[in-house]
């Protein structure tokens, strides 16, 4: 998987100078030696048992919720300590550099953050948010919230950190922090659970609404395929062809 998201970042425009900006977290033994082999930034993420991640973690299992949180404790962390971030899940495929679409200049915007659909209005939070793609600045709100988040774990049987956070937004706990969040049109941020179809504009694909690594692998292997053709259908100036690639690319962007 770490080979198949750094082609993502090779293959995208604009977007090969952030490969040097990355810092992978890996979960288990295996993906963070691979990480080293390929040059990359990395940090071994621990468990309290050092067995808990050491295999694929079938999605809502208790150890793939277990992780979940894990990870929201670790960038928690992160925001305390001041790093503002983006944080992409390794089965995000960046086809675009996504800062230009991030309002990445607008300070006044404390969190951005990636849907499973769109309901056509960015501040709406009636849009189903998805925690595999989100912008998040470090200051007092968005602390609070991760720290009023993490703190839920423990009262929260068989749910996964995004359904938290889905349920505190719905409780009003944006609204009583303050925060300025901004929901991602799927027009340019998108997954399979609602696909782009504007080859012009898509900036991220998100494996998500796909259950096990293999099936993520497959899809997005397909994904660099598709993406490759139509670069190259672009570069060759002919209107008619990249048409048809449209209509014909298997994920219909």
């Amino acid at each position: 998987m770490p080979t198949l998201y750094q082609d993502g970042f090779w293959h995208g425009e604009d977007t090969r100078g952030l490969i040097s900006q990355l810092l992978l977290v890996a979960v288990h033994q295996t993906s963070f030696e691979r990480c080293k082999f390929l040059h990359l930034h990395c940090h071994k993420l621990e468990a309290d048992d050092p067995a808990d991640f050491e295999a694929e973690k079938l999605y809502m299992s208790q150890d793939f919720i277990n992780m979940m949180w894990r990870r929201t404790l670790f960038l928690k962390e992160m925001l305390k300590r001041g790093y503002s971030f983006i944080f992409t899940d390794i089965d995000v495929m960046w086809l675009r550099n996504p800062f230009p679409r991030l309002i990445s200049f607008n300070e006044s915007i404390d969190l951005q953050i990636s849907t499973d659909s769109f309901n056509g209005d960015q501040l709406s939070e009636a849009n189903p948010i998805n925690t595999g793609f989100y912008m998040v600045r470090s200051n007092n709100r968005t602390i609070s919230l991760f720290e009023k988040w993490y703190a839920r774990k423990n009262y929260s049987t068989n749910l996964k950190e995004q359904d938290v956070l889905n349920g505190m937004m719905k409780e009003g706990v944006f609204r009583e922090l303050g925060l300025s969040v901004r929901f991602l049109d799927t027009r340019y941020f998108s997954g399979f659970c609602e696909v782009s179809r504007d080859f012009k504009a898509v900036t991220t694909v998100h494996a998500n609404c796909c259950r096990t690594i293999g099936a993520k692998v497959v899809d997005l292997t397909a994904v660099v395929h598709d993406w490759k053709r139509f670069k190259s259908l672009s570069n060759s100036n002919s209107t008619s062809s990249v048409l048809e690639a449209q209509s014909d690319l298997g994920l219909g962007f």
